[in-house]
């Protein structure tokens, strides 16, 4: 059986309580759990940097479930990354090329499951908002994290504009479908 790490990244605040993303959370969990063994991490909960690696390290696969606050990860959900991406626990340095061959996390797979308040229209049209680019095109500086661990991403699932028109049934199914295409649901 496979291993499975899924983690909330949700960082509370009045105004972004949580709710859709513990609920994507729960969703994903519960999907997976009939065909891997799942192991979870609520950042908000609090958590240990030497925990955390050692499930990283017992996971084939890492999904995190984060809102995006200004075009990126929650405060919380950086440091948990700052924390836990440590220098011979998940990569070597001095490699021949910059960030090539160092990843200590080969044949691990990540993927990130986002909720924007960005309407999906602001994105891929460059007369739009984000000039052309795509929701990965805005979460680089997170995926080469993990690329530098030695890890192979996954396609991003994205909910958009879930302040304004949230839609979680619309949401549920389209994560489900999401992840039937790298996981047996």
């Amino acid at each position: 059986m496979e291993n499975v790490l899924v983690i909330n990244g949700h960082e509370y605040y009045n105004h972004s309580k949580g709710h859709l993303n513990g609920t994507l959370f729960n969703n994903i969990v519960e999907l997976l759990s009939a065909h891997y063994e799942v192991k979870t991490t609520v950042l908000q909960e609090g958590f240990d940097k030497g925990e955390e690696q050692k499930k990283v390290i017992w996971a084939d696969y890492v999904i995190y479930q984060t809102p995006i606050y200004n075009y990126s990860v929650p405060a919380l959900f950086k440091k948990y990354i700052d924390q836990t991406h440590e220098h011979g626990v998940y990569f070597r340095g001095n490699t021949e090329e910059y960030g090539i061959g160092g990843g200590l996390l080969s044949g691990k797979r990540y993927m990130f499951s986002t909720t924007w308040n960005a309407p999906s229209k602001a994105f891929n049209d460059r007369n739009a908002f984000f000039e052309g680019r795509n929701v990965d095109d805005i979460l680089f500086h997170l995926h080469l994290s993990h690329k530098y661990a030695g890890m192979e991403g996954m396609k991003t699932f994205a909910c958009f504009d879930v302040k304004k028109n949230p839609d979680i049934n619309f949401y549920l199914d389209a994560l489900e479908k999401h992840l039937s295409q790298y996981f047996h649901i």
